[in-house]
C-alpha cells in the first residue's frame, strides 16, 4: 500500500478577520456548508435626472405639435413628475428608434449589495474521540465565541483593553465598531463581508454544559466598491472570467427561438 488516498483534498471555507488584530478571529468550518443562498436586488424606477427629463420632455412636444395638441404645459408637468409608475414610463415614446433601448436609457435603478446566508455545523465528537483536551473540555465553545466576537466591536473586548494600555499602544485592536469579516469560499471567492446575523443552536453538551455540537445560521452582506478594495476586486474579476468561459457553450443558442 504506498499510503495515497485517490480521494481529492476538498479546501474548507473560512472566516477571517480582515486587518491586523490582537486577538486574530478566524474561524475554519469543520464542515463545509451544504448548500449557500446568494440573493441581489436590484430597484427599478423612473426618470432621473434633469438631462433625462428635458430630452423627453423636447420629443413630448414635438409629438404634440404632429399631433396638433396645443396641451404642451400637461405633458412638461408629467414629465417632471416623481411619482410617475414605473409601468407608465414603460409605455412611452421615446426619440430612439428602439423602443427597449429607450427604456433602458430612461429608467434607473439601484442596486443593492449581494447577501449570502448558510449554515455552519460544528461537532466536537471526533476531536474528544482523539484525545483533544480542549474540545474536551471546552467542546465547540471556542469556535461559538470567535464567531460571537465577530459581531461585536472591539472596543468590547477585554482582551484588547488590556493590551490597549500598554505604552505602545495596540490601537488597532480597541475599534467601535464590528470587525469586517473575509468570507473565504475557494480559490475564486474571497468576499469582504459585514456579518448581519448569527443563530446558534447548541444541540449536545458534556457533562460541564460546554456545547458539543451545534448548528450555526449567519447571513452576510458583501461590501462592494471600487478598485481599492482589493478582496471584492478579486473575486469581481474572476466572476467575469467565468462568464466570459459560458462562451463555449454558445452553440446551445442555436436551440433557442428568437424573434427577428
Amino acid at each position: 500500500m504506498s499510503g495515497f488516498s485517490g480521494r481529492p483534498k476538498i479546501l474548507k471555507g473560512a472566516f477571517v478577520e480582515y486587518g491586523i488584530s490582537i486577538p486574530p478571529l478566524f474561524v475554519v468550518f469543520q464542515f463545509n456548508p451544504e448548500e449557500l443562498t446568494r440573493s441581489r436586488g436590484v430597484q427599478f424606477g423612473g426618470l432621473s435626472g434633469n438631462d433625462r427629463e428635458e430630452r423627453v420632455e423636447t420629443t413630448e412636444q414635438q409629438q404634440t405639435t404632429q399631433n396638433g395638441s396645443t396641451s404642451s404645459t400637461t405633458n412638461t408637468s408629467a414629465c417632471s413628475s416623481s411619482s410617475r409608475s414605473l409601468r407608465s414610463l414603460h409605455q412611452r415614446n421615446f426619440p430612439e428608434k428602439d423602443h427597449l433601448m429607450g427604456v433602458q436609457n430612461a429608467q434607473t435603478a439601484e442596486f443593492s449589495e449581494e447577501s449570502i446566508s448558510f449554515d455552519i455545523r460544528l461537532d466536537a465528537t471526533d476531536d474528544m474521540n482523539e484525545g483533544n483536551v480542549i474540545a474536551g473540555t471546552f467542546g465547540i465553545l471556542p469556535q461559538l465565541s470567535t464567531l460571537e466576537m465577530m459581531t461585536l466591536p472591539k472596543s468590547e473586548s477585554l482582551i484588547a483593553n488590556v493590551l490597549s494600555g500598554f505604552e505602545e499602544g495596540f490601537s488597532f485592536t480597541n475599534k467601535e465598531k464590528p470587525p469586517i469579516v473575509l468570507f473565504i469560499w475557494g480559490y475564486t471567492r474571497i468576499l469582504p463581508v459585514n456579518l448581519n446575523r448569527i443563530s446558534i443552536r447548541e444541540t449536545e453538551f458534556n457533562t460541564i454544559l460546554n456545547p458539543t455540537r451545534a448548528t450555526v445560521g449567519v447571513d452576510l452582506t458583501v461590501i462592494e466598491g471600487n478598485n481599492y478594495n482589493i478582496p471584492y476586486t478579486y473575486s469581481k474579476a474572476l466572476k467575469e472570467a467565468m462568464s466570459v468561459l459560458n462562451l463555449a457553450n454558445i452553440t446551445d443558442v442555436a436551440n433557442v427561438v428568437v424573434p427577428g
